[in-house]
């Protein structure tokens, strides 16, 4: 049996599809933590996004705390925290905590991004200015400091103590769509997570800066990148394809301000798309693995290849949870994950 190409993880974005609620989609989650845990997964993390209906995840500290009590060993992450939203002393108590509870487990993926539209990005930081990433370096600086108690000499919160915090620093990774993050995780010496699924023409440039920035730190000693991508497998290419088609009318009630619930794939099918629309769907789509096992395991397999990944990150987006779970299976099973292919009732 072939080994694997790499490690395979989890994002959750906890989707609430059409005729369900959110309350069944957090459910929903953490049967799809345990079950990842099983079929061999690495990691499991969840996404910050606000006022989305159809995304439930709005709060990753709270919604890994429960996943945690489904799992034993698989790692829980954030994919990630959105650190101008918060201000980081309640990350660094939120992740210390988590980190105190389950040792060894907790990653914590930051971003600079609102996750979100304007409006609710002002009401997430209470604040008028046209835009809190600019503070994103002293950020880090100040929630670095209440993990590691290293402040800069005369910081104005140098004497503040993180409890659970201080001694209890999760692994953190820096999450990035441009060159950025991945020149910032280089300096750093931290490992980045680039997101493929949705900013792909990017993933070259961005990956090259991070492996040319990259000074070694006490946590890494050499550059390790995860590339975030949008995958459904299901039995036939035509199966994953009607799985996969409300994918687009999501993004294009997105990209109107107009979000909503995850539609049907009925529903995706009788919307008549205008050529303008098809063409940004062609463009947001080029990058995702839809299809059977064997397809899947192309496209997997080309990416690592063309990127030099060294763990992907799969994320999956259908209306119906038993295809989004046995789509993460089939997908273990195709990429030779050994518990997905030992409980394979059949050879893959």
């Amino acid at each position: 049996m072939a080994d694997p190409i790499v490690p395979l993880s989890v994002l959750d974005l906890a989707p609430v599809g059409e005729g369900s609620s959110p309350a069944a989609a957090l459910q929903a989650s953490l049967t799809l933590a345990a079950e990842a845990e099983r079929l061999g997964y690495r990691r499991y993390w969840v996404a910050e996004h606000h006022n989305m209906p159809g995304i439930a995840s709005s709060s990753p500290a709270v919604l890994l705390a429960h996943a945690a009590g489904v799992t034993s060993t698989i790692r829980l992450g954030s994919g990630g925290v959105m650190l101008p939203n918060h201000a980081p002393l309640v990350i660094a108590e939120q992740f210390g905590m988590l980190e105190a509870l389950h040792p060894g487990r907790i990653d914590l993926g930051i971003g600079r991004a609102p996750g979100t539209d304007q409006l609710t990005a002002r009401a997430l930081r209470r604040n008028a200015r046209a835009s809190a990433v600019d503070d994103f370096p002293e950020q880090l600086v100040e929630l670095f400091g209440y993990f590691d108690g290293a402040f800069p000499e005369g910081h104005a919160y140098r004497h503040i103590t993180a409890t659970p915090g201080l001694g209890y620093r999760p692994d953190v990774w820096l999450l990035g769509s441009s060159d950025y993050s991945g020149q910032a995780a280089g300096m750093l010496g931290l490992p980045f997570s680039f997101a493929h699924h949705f900013a792909a023409a990017n993933t070259l440039p961005a990956v090259a800066a991070y492996r040319a920035a990259f000074r070694p730190s006490e946590k890494l000693g050499a550059p390790y990148v995860m590339l975030g991508v949008s995958v459904v497998c299901a039995d036939s290419d035509d199966d994953a394809r009607w799985l996969a088609g409300p994918g687009a009318l999501a993004f294009l009630r997105l990209r109107s301000g107009h979000p909503g619930r995850y539609p049907t794939p009925e529903e995706a099918a009788e919307y008549r798309f205008t050529p303008h629309e098809r063409e940004a769907i062609k463009a947001w789509t080029s990058s995702h693995v839809v299809g059977s096992q064997e397809r899947v395991r192309q496209g997997l397999t080309e990416l690592v290849e063309r990127t030099g990944a060294d763990e992907l990150m799969v994320t999956t987006l259908t209306h119906g949870q038993a295809d989004r779970l046995r789509s993460f299976r089939l997908v273990a099973e195709a990429m030779r994950l050994p518990a997905a292919v030992a409980d394979s009732p059949t050879p893959v």
